[in-house]
């Protein structure tokens, strides 16, 4: 909660400790500590000049942030990994979505139980020393029947070949991987495979894509697969369906990550005026030790549900996906409120506040985005027989 000094008629507050900070602490400390050291740094660098902080990638990696939600220690924690990838997003909302990319493409590894993405290759990717991605942006709205499939996959001798454009997959470069999923062609009934890309593989081609408003440093690119072959070594699942219901809530739940510390961001951003624009702000609706106990509240809730990540029941799933649209609009609320405190000085181009306003934007609209959150929990609660 906000620390208020004790004389309310100096309406001063001081910027309060992150909740989150009880989920790991060492580990938390450590993630702070780069977050405000190396990646405030350069956090304009990556917003404005499109830079890829592969660097601080690698020392989140190297501390155990990207690993904190696996089983390889023999204590996974999707809490931790929450808590670490809200630290990032405090401090840049862009690193935090590159946190996640990665940390679910820990996890489409690990419960794969293929020993070619498990073993060796899991501990590269869980220390940073490799870097991956995610490209179910595409299949998760198809799923919901909200896009057809862009990736089509036909049975060849020892696997499959693979055609088709990802318009934009984060996180990637030369020497990166991704998760994807691809419709089999002339299967009745549906029937997907799910896998892994190498960005240099055969067949893989990295094209530009347009230019974002607040992600400019994520290294986005549209993949292009041409008579790409999927063979048993970089299979996930097949069929896919199975293994999407089993980590979907884990997939969404990671997420909360980042409306957890852009929401953070902003808030502490509100508290960096209170001195000297307090006597005004005092009018404004949604003022910092109001947000700050909603953010309290829903990290809780957070927290509590990431003791289950893989649980499937139908309530478990709607409060996830409940869960993670409230961290999406509590960060549009917490970002526009800042704003709105800093005045003037928040509509610089070089001020945190509009970088953040630009970046709850993106959480909101990242799938899956508050609408398509929203559709799920209807069609979910039609399924719930009344009580």
């Amino acid at each position: 909660m906000a620390a208020v000094l004790a004389d309310p008629a100096l309406k001063i507050a001081t910027a309060p400790a992150t909740p989150l900070a009880t989920a790991g602490p060492s580990l938390i400390d450590a993630v702070r500590a780069i977050a405000t050291g190396d990646l405030a740094a350069m956090v304009d660098a990556i917003d404005r000049q499109g830079t890829y902080p592969k660097a601080v990638l690698k020392r989140l990696g190297a501390v155990g942030a990207l690993r904190a939600h696996l089983r390889l220690d023999g204590q996974q924690d999707y809490g931790a990994a929450i808590a670490a990838m809200a630290e990032v997003s405090r401090v840049c909302g862009a690193t935090g979505f590159m946190v996640w990319c990665h940390d679910a493409c820990g996890l489409y590894m690990e419960e794969s139980g293929n020993p070619a993405l498990t073993g060796q290759a899991l501990l590269d990717h869980a220390s940073g020393h490799t870097l991956g991605a995610t490209g179910l942006s595409n299949p998760m709205k198809s799923f919901a029947g909200i896009e057809t499939f862009l990736l089509h996959a036909r049975r060849v001798e020892g696997g499959y070949r693979v055609n088709g454009t990802l318009p934009w997959v984060s996180n990637l470069g030369p020497d990166h991987y991704f998760g994807a999923v691809a419709a089999v062609e002339g299967a009745e009934g549906g029937h997907e495979i799910m896998f892994v890309v190498r960005c240099d593989a055969e067949g893989v081609e990295l094209r530009n894509c347009p230019s974002f408003s607040a992600m400019e440093g994520t290294n986005t690119w549209a993949v292009r697969l041409t008579d790409h072959f999927i063979g048993a070594d970089t299979l996930i699942a097949d069929p896919a369906r199975p293994f999407i219901g089993h980590v979907r809530a884990a997939f969404v739940l990671l997420q909360c990550g980042m409306g957890l510390g852009v929401t953070q961001g902003a808030i502490d951003s509100m508290w960096d005026v209170e001195r000297s624009l307090g006597h005004v702000n005092e009018f404004l609706d949604d003022r910092p030790d109001e947000l700050q106990a909603e953010l309290d509240a829903l990290t809780e809730r957070t927290m509590r549900l990431a003791r289950t990540p893989f649980e499937t029941s139908t309530e478990y799933l709607i409060d996830v996906c409940d869960t993670r649209a409230h961290a999406s609009e509590l960060a549009l609320r917490a970002a526009q409120s800042a704003l709105l405190h800093q005045g003037a000085r928040g509509y610089l181009m070089s001020s945190a506040v509009q970088r953040r306003v630009r970046e709850s934007h993106f959480v909101a609209i990242v799938t899956p985005a508050v609408k398509h959150l929203r559709k799920e929990i209807a069609r979910l609660s039609a399924t719930v027989a009344p009580a």
